[in-house]
Order: structure tokens, then sequence, then C-alpha cells
């Protein structure tokens, strides 16, 4: 039996009898030729029945073959999944893909209803409804090949680093941030509460003695915002490392991470995502622009946006007026924007020592969105209880937390990274829920 070959490996075979597989993605049925759009994980090619016979014929002895196969072809459904052997064809004429295949025989394996319920002109919500359907489209195969290159290449960094990957517990017994958009669930005679990021048990990493680690994994907040960037489940993009001596070291780190996966996703897919989604990937140079929050919301006064925020931080136009006055000035998709507040900032970041009131943090900004906050943490056991007191935490309540710090932790630091904006951004989209596999919100549960 002859074996499957992908669609993306046609060109590169010599003619002869091959066998594919895929779904119908369209059927031209015309009187003398019939020709189907394959389309399977791989790629797309034009598949071609010449022999049309569309009523017996008893002088043709292969009546009996292709009358069958005729009729086959012009019911083809969109969707339908077929198997198809034939003869390959290399046609410099074929635009798709410059090769053809002349069906011999065809098999259909599952055949799709008539009435595909998402059209081209589909809404999100529409397509979210009915995602399987619309992760058959070949930009949506991309994302998710971007995103597989994306995240190989930052775990290439980390392992070169000699960092460790471990997976923490999204079942809490308390809150890892605040009780602020915090999920509480049944558990047993008790309750638990959906971690909100891995903060806590990557520095009880630190304190473990593992020095750099890093996860990728799941992240909840109980957001009730129905915004393109957020989301009530995400995939939270996590390291950590010990012995530094600031937050820059933290942010060199993140440079490198950034400047590799964006390096590996133009090598691969780069000309693919011009194709399908008209994005030239950018690959940053290093370092990326620094700028303390002060002074970015000073610039951006200049620029005629005043932010209107009763607190000390950036708001959304905020930030895409200095990704556009970074961009003007220094060509530059990515800025680091620092010293952020200490009223505004967790009570474990570390404060500036010649400003107490700024915290040595910061928020990357990518093409005008923030997509990670990163930090030095405080790892000194008394200072750590009095930020928390500060904050109006008791310290009682964070108990297995500040266990970590009463046996000896080196200094550090890391960041959390949302992988899903990371995507967004990179490929030009308008929301997360077109780079997002499943997309949970306020209103979505399902598929």
């Amino acid at each position: 039996m002859t074996e499957r070959v992908l669609i993306k490996d046609l060109a590169a075979h010599e003619d002869g009898i091959v066998r594919v597989s895929g779904w119908v993605e369209k059927v031209r049925d015309q009187r003398y030729v019939q020709f189907v759009v394959l389309r399977d994980e791989s790629g797309a090619v034009q598949l071609v029945n010449g022999g049309v016979l569309r009523e017996p014929d008893p002088e043709n002895p292969r009546s009996d073959i292709l009358v069958p196969r005729t009729t086959t072809i012009s019911e083809l459904t969109h969707g339908t999944f077929i198997t198809v052997t034939g003869e390959l064809q290399h046609n410099e004429r074929v635009k798709l893909g410059g090769v053809e295949v002349q069906i011999e025989t065809i098999e259909v394996v599952a055949a799709a209803l008539p009435d595909n319920p998402v059209a081209d002109d589909s809404n999100i919500d529409v397509r979210l409804d009915w995602r399987f359907l619309d992760l058959r489209r070949p930009e949506q195969n991309l994302v998710f090949r971007v995103q597989t290159t994306f995240l190989n290449a930052l775990r290439q960094v980390w392992i070169e680093r000699d960092f460790i990957e471990i997976q923490t517990p999204k079942l809490m017994a308390s809150a890892s941030e605040s009780r602020a958009e915090l999920f509480e669930v049944e558990y047993f005679e008790g309750k638990a509460f959906l971690a909100q990021s891995p903060q806590f048990f990557k520095q009880m990493a630190q304190a473990a003695g593992f020095g750099g680690i890093f996860e990728v994994g799941p992240a909840f907040r109980a957001d009730h915002s129905f915004t393109s960037r957020h989301a009530t489940e995400f995939t939270s993009i996590d390291t950590e490392m010990s012995w530094i001596d600031s937050h820059e070291d933290v942010m060199e780190l993140h440079e490198e991470l950034m400047v590799a996966g964006l390096s590996a996703v133009k090598e691969k897919h780069g000309e693919a995502i011009q194709k399908l989604f008209g994005v030239e990937i950018q690959v940053p140079e290093r370092p990326f622009p620094r700028i303390p929050l002060a002074e970015a919301k000073e610039i951006v006064k200049e620029r005629g946006y005043e932010v209107p925020r009763a607190d000390a931080d950036m708001d959304p136009e905020g930030e895409r007026q200095i990704s556009a006055y970074v961009k003007e000035k220094y060509g530059h998709d990515f800025v680091f924007l620092t010293d952020y507040a200490a009223s505004i900032r967790p009570f474990y970041h570390m404060l500036n020592e010649e400003n107490p009131e700024l915290t040595k943090s910061y928020d990357l900004i990518y093409n005008g969105t923030e997509i990670s906050t990163g930090a030095q943490r405080e790892h000194r056991i008394d200072v750590l209880e009095a930020q928390a007191r500060d904050k109006g935490m008791d310290p009682a309540e964070l108990g297995f937390y500040l266990d970590f710090f009463r046996y000896g932790v080196p200094s550090h630091g890391g960041f959390g990274m949302g992988l899903n904006r990371v995507l967004m951004l990179m490929l030009g989209q308008s929301s997360i829920r077109e780079v997002t596999y499943l997309f949970r919100g306020p209103t979505r549960l399902l598929p």
C-alpha cells in the first residue's frame, strides 16, 4: 500500500503514484474536467479528474470506474475528509505549488455536512463556537506553528544557561498575588483558589537552590474584562533566577529570550507570515530602550496625551503613545518602562535604595501593549514582612511564603509574560482570541 505523502513534501517528490489525504477545500465541477483543492495539516494541492464520465458508456471499458468517481467528486462537500491515490505531476503552470495529482482512486473517509457553520465573513464569536473548524484555516495553523517555534527558541536559551524547567500547582490554599481577580473553587471539605501566577513557587525554587528556573503554564484571573488583550485563563511564560545585582540582570535575560524567539520565528516562518498576515517579523536589536515611568508619562504628555489614572500607573493609550515615540526615535518595537512606584507594585518587589518610593521593576511594552512585568524581588525576611504590612496584608496569612525566606535565600528576580499577547502583537492580530487555542473569558467556557 502506498504511504501517505504530506502535501508540503509533494514538490520534492518524483513524478509518479502518490497517496494524499485531507479536507476538501474547494470543488470546481466542469463539464469535461473536475478540480478539487485538498488541504492537509501541511498545505494545499490541486487534484484533477480528467476522466469525467457522468453516464455509463458500454463502449468505455472503464465506465464502471469513471462514473462513480465523477459522481463522488460532484457530491463532495466542503470539509469532507478524503484519501486520493493518483499520479503526481510537476507543472509550473499550476499556481498552487507547481504540482497536481491526477486522480486514480478516491475514498470518502468522513463526509461533512453540506452547511458549514463557519463562513469567510463569520465574526469571531461564531468562529470560536466552531473553533475546530476555524482552526483548519492556514492562518490558524501557522499561529500555532509560530507558537511552537517561539517557545522552543526560549527553551533553548534557558537550557543553555542551565535553567531548570518546573511545573507549579494551579490549586492553591491562598492567593498568589492578591484576593482580587481570584477564582475560588470547592476543594473537598474546604476551598481552594486557582493560581493567578506561579510567583510564590518560582521564588521557592530560589530558596531551594535551583538557581535559574522557567515554566510555561496556565494562569487564571477572575477579570470581568472583554478587552482584546484579557482572558480568564491564559498561558504564562515565567522565569526566575538567583544571584542578580538588580532588575537590569532580568531585563538582559528578557532581551536575550525575545531576540532568540523572534529570530527563530523569522527564520522558519517569516515568508509564510508575510504571505498570510502581511506582517514582516522584526528582530529587535539589543539593548532595548529603557525609560523610567515618570519620564515616559512626561513624554506622552508632551505628545498631547495626559494619562488620566488616579494612581501612578500607565494606561493602554499611554503605552501606545510611548511605543510610538520609541518607534519614531529609536526605530524599536520594544521599550522597558522602569522604576514603577511602590504604591502600584506587589509587596515582594524590591524598593530602590536611593528612592524607596520606587521599585526595582519594569514592564515590557511590545508594539504598544504591555506583555510582561519583571522585577528584583525582596529576599530579606524583615523587609518583606514590613512591606506586606505597608500593603495592609497580614504576614500570618503569608506564612508558607514567608517561610521560604527564614532559612537563607539569595538575591533573585524574574518576570512573567503572557504568551498570547506576544503572539497577537507579533502577528498583527486584533485580539488574543485569534491566537489562543481555546479562549476562556467571562462569557465563554465552551468549546
